[in-house]
């Protein structure tokens, strides 16, 4: 007690003239971040305010983010003592990428450290950065503590109910719809990214966390206190069938993931690589190995196809046809017969110039999944022996999947599998999975995550069929925005449940969203009947980016998104809503006295004929794009000598 009653009379002393605010703004000042105390004081409760700066006022666009952890036995929340806040210093970085929206990243960032001490004279940081396209903050113990159980963090978001939101129920595969509203509805748990409307349309901004390491747990967005409130949560009991703590552990020092918040004009939202851009760098020495690029799958059309070693073998020539660098055996491939066994089928697909991939199941007791193989990634022991098998038997990489939770034992799991893979250069991609937390940029042989409401579901529910064209022009602005997806697109077949979506949406979702592995989920058929053009796109698809630019868009309504590999471009348009429309397609993004040949594949007659066009473009070309009801457009620029 005499030690509490001290650190508050020096805190009183040291600081009772206190009125300064801290306040941090983006090199390119269009981002103000301000810290406040709820008592106008130097002890108390500590909250950020956001702001956005148009080129005539400066908006309010967060009123207040609530601050601070809970330990076991210490509190960071209430009674925190403001010492000082150290000179703001500016980070630049340039950094690249094998895969992703871009391969060169530069970005830049003004930085400060807030100290404090608690009632018990605790040191704890706060550490604020205000990015050009975002904002970003952690917590962090400076000094060395012994082990502590977190019981609560208390960032909180509060939104007034005048903003526009897109937001998703939380469940642990994150494979949900997003519903659009403009008031608070109160839910337990929100999943992220969650994406934000201001309510004088100033800015749109999106929540989410990176750097999400061995050190903590996942969190999602909470409102059932406040509906206004959006507080963090750590994952619930049930979550991995009861299996890991709930509640994360920590060591000082330690620094706690960053809040992110990306802000702007949608442009920006979609731009934006800031996720990684505040992640861990990249722990490999070589990543010659990684090569992004499009498979073949045959889940989609024959659910327990990779069984039957005809099918296997028929989407392997699929993959050789259309140039694609590998094909995927999905789950049940240990099981193979009519005709070959696995080797027979790699020793197939290897003579036909394909990399074969393969599927795992995440095996332990946090699934209740069956499906095999299974286990065979669980430990240390079980990865080396059976990433030494694939290595020999020349398979590329791993798809693991059914990990149903985000608890931080779980957080270490996928954590080993991806170091352990980089150990053998083996690829990863997660499905059934969390959403990408900037993991790609720390360990790049994760080329993919599912974590979202894909085509398979056209083979599990008959509301995906009314639900996807929204669902796919709101996924652009969201889930893909922070990390690659695995939507498995491009279907022009049915599966259980038909499309409504027309030849020329479907076409465009190769390049609307982004996957550095791309799965082409539709069966032979559906591809090698396309006409010539479309069949041509799709050989030449790249699975990794230059650039990305928004051209147009809103969640749910439309959106045309240019994508850049090297010199050529592709653009994709989709179509949401239940009427035709004309889009006016404006070349104004390539660069000035260059010329460019187009080929443009738009909707025909009907949903499901596709008209090709060609001709030479440039910077002053206008093109009107007719786009059916559900419907969409593709184009590919070919810069000319």
């Amino acid at each position: 007690m005499r030690q509490v009653l001290l650190a508050i009379i020096l805190c009183i002393l040291g600081h009772s003239g206190y009125a300064q605010r801290v306040e941090l703004t983006s090199p390119n000042d269009k981002i103000k971040v301000s810290l406040f105390n709820t008592q106008e004081d130097a002890k108390g409760e500590w909250f950020l305010k956001v702001f956005y700066n148009t080129e005539i006022e400066q908006v309010e666009i967060i009123p207040q983010i609530e601050l601070g952890l809970v330990l076991e036995d210490q509190d960071f929340a209430s009674g925190l003592c403001f010492i000082k806040a150290e000179k703001p210093k500016l980070i630049q970085e340039n950094y690249t990428m094998v895969l992703g929206k871009s391969h060169k990243r530069e970005n830049e960032a003004n930085e400060v450290h807030v100290h404090f001490k608690n009632l018990q004279g605790i040191k704890f940081d706060l550490i604020l950065r205000a990015y050009n396209d975002g904002l970003a903050f952690s917590y962090a113990f400076p000094e060395k503590s012994d082990r502590q159980v977190v019981t609560e963090e208390k960032t909180a978001y509060t939104i007034p109910d005048s903003t526009v939101r897109w937001l998703q129920k939380f469940n642990p595969a994150n494979e949900g719809y997003y519903r659009k509203s403009n008031y608070a509805e109160a839910q337990n748990d929100w999943a992220y990214p969650a994406l934000f409307h201001t309510p004088d349309t100033t800015a749109w901004f999106l929540i989410h966390e990176a750097n999400l390491m061995r050190n903590y747990a996942g969190t999602k967005l909470n409102n059932t206190a406040d509906a206004r409130k959006y507080a963090l949560s750590f994952p619930d009991d049930w979550n991995g069938r009861g299996q890991g703590e709930r509640l994360p552990k920590i060591t000082g020092p330690w620094q706690s993931p960053w809040r992110v918040i990306i802000i702007g004009a949608l442009e920006d939202i979609v731009a934006s690589t800031l996720v990684e851009d505040v992640s861990k760098p990249n722990v490999l020495k070589n990543t010659e190995w990684i090569k992004p690029g499009l498979v073949s799958w045959n889940y989609w059309s024959s659910n327990h196809g990779t069984k039957d070693y005809q099918v296997v073998t028929r989407f392997g020539d699929l993959a050789a046809t259309m140039g694609w660098r590998y094909t995927l055996l999905d789950w049940e491939w240990d099981a193979m017969g009519n005709g070959g066994n696995l080797e027979d089928a790699l020793k197939y697909i290897h003579s036909k110039g394909v990399t074969p991939l393969m599927w795992y199941n995440s095996g332990g007791d946090h699934t209740w999944v069956g499906a095999t193989p299974k286990d065979r990634m669980l430990t240390h022991k079980n990865r080396v022996a059976e990433f030494s098998k694939l290595k020999k038997l020349g398979v590329a990489g791993v798809k693991v999947d059914f990990f149903e939770s985000e608890k931080q034992d779980m957080i270490n799991y996928y954590l080993d599998i991806l170091e352990d893979a980089a150990a053998f250069e083996m690829l990863v991609y997660f499905h059934g999975s969390l959403v990408p937390r900037g993991w790609a940029r720390t360990y790049p042989n994760l080329m993919t995550y599912e974590a979202v409401r894909g085509a398979e579901w056209y083979n599990n529910v008959p509301d995906f069929t009314f639900e996807a064209p929204v669902h796919n022009t709101i996924l652009p602005f969201t889930r893909n925005v922070v990390g690659s997806m695995d939507y498995t697109p491009v279907t022009f077949t049915n599966s259980q449940h038909p499309h409504l979506t027309s030849y020329g949406h479907e076409l465009a979702l190769g390049i609307v969203f982004e996957s550095a592995l791309q799965h082409m989920a539709d069966r032979p058929d559906g591809y090698l009947e396309l006409p010539d053009a479309a069949k041509v796109l799709l050989r030449n698809l790249p699975a990794s980016w230059d650039a990305v630019q928004l051209l147009s868009g809103y969640p749910g309504k439309d959106v045309v998104l240019a994508r850049r590999a090297q010199n050529n471009w592709y653009i994709g348009g989709i179509n949401a809503e239940d009427r035709e429309k004309k889009y006016k397609l404006s070349f104004s993004f390539i660069p000035q006295n260059a010329s460019y040949q187009l080929t443009l594949i738009s909707d025909g007659e009907h949903d499901k004929k596709l008209k090709t066009e060609h001709r030479v473009v440039d910077a002053s070309t206008e093109i009107d794009i007719r786009m059916l009801r559900r419907g969409g457009f593709s184009a590919y620029l070919e810069k000319v000598d």
